[in-house]
């Protein structure tokens, strides 16, 4: 696996370089706009990278800081969240934007950065809150009443609070109270 890559940066086009290693290979590594903007072509680079591997192709991603190499590994342990979308919010938000919402629980910052919608906003915030240190709410990140209901109710049965939270993330908002007890029910009884 490719970790880390240092040479000269050969070519930029749009948000993808060209870096020459000392032993003669260019590597193809997509770079962050910050990097960009920052970099000049003949100069020396140094990245961290996160190698995706597809069936039909390998791509590298480049990062300029270990934090943020570490904040897109935690965003690819969240479901739903793959390494183009992870890519995507490194760029739109710096670090401590990112950690402050997911700490705050801001809901609204998160959903407000192109490609998640709120159904992956409120699981970025459920899976990364504790890696983060944070005082997570679920109230902060609900829409609606129902779902506080349904968390309770679940709760009443015997359901652990964190569980339950993550379950009704991931139900149809248009479900009735009851269908959403019911589903989620469904859900952790089967698991």
């Amino acid at each position: 696996m490719v970790g880390k890559i240092k040479g000269i940066l050969a070519e930029i086009e749009a948000n993808e370089a060209l870096i020459e290693t000392s032993g003669g290979v260019y590597y193809k590594v997509y770079l962050l706009p910050s990097i960009v903007s920052s970099s000049i072509v003949g100069e020396s680079i140094e990245l961290y990278t996160y190698l995706n591997v597809k069936e039909d192709a390998l791509t590298l991603f480049g990062f300029d800081s270990k934090e943020k190499y570490r904040v897109f590994s935690m965003l690819l342990g969240v479901d739903g969240v793959g390494p183009k979308l992870a890519y995507t919010i490194i760029s739109k938000a710096s670090i401590s934007e990112l950690i402050a919402a997911i700490t705050t629980s801001d809901y609204h910052f998160l959903s407000s950065i192109p490609g998640i919608g709120k159904k992956t906003a409120q699981k970025i915030l459920v899976e990364l809150a504790g890696k983060f240190n944070s005082e997570f709410t679920f109230e902060n990140t609900i829409t609606s009443q129902d779902d506080i209901t349904v968390v309770e109710a679940l709760v009443s049965l015997g359901f652990e609070k964190a569980k339950s939270q993550k379950i009704i993330s991931k139900l149809d908002e248009q479900m009735s109270i009851e269908e959403k007890i019911k589903s989620a029910i469904l859900e952790m009884t089967q698991k």
